[in-house]
């Protein structure tokens, strides 16, 4: 995956391993600068909004809560 926007359907036809490649950058947290973790961070928090399936075991890295408004 590169660093340009993806559409919402090349999202749907993301696999697990691209994901996962995604989430292990994020792990290692090896990037020359913030914002190519930052870009990565919103490009995983995009993907779980319409893929959850293919974040759920990621969810960690993301740092969402549930969110109540009551």
């Amino acid at each position: 995956m590169n660093a340009q926007p993806l559409t919402e359907q090349e999202i749907q036809h993301l696999t697990p391993a691209q994901v996962s490649a995604l989430a292990q950058r994020l792990e290692r947290d090896d990037y020359p600068n913030a914002f190519a973790s930052l870009q990565d961070w919103h490009l995983l928090r995009k993907i779980a909004f319409q893929r959850p399936d293919l974040v759920e075991s990621y969810m960690h890295l993301l740092d969402l809560e549930a969110y109540d408004e009551s």
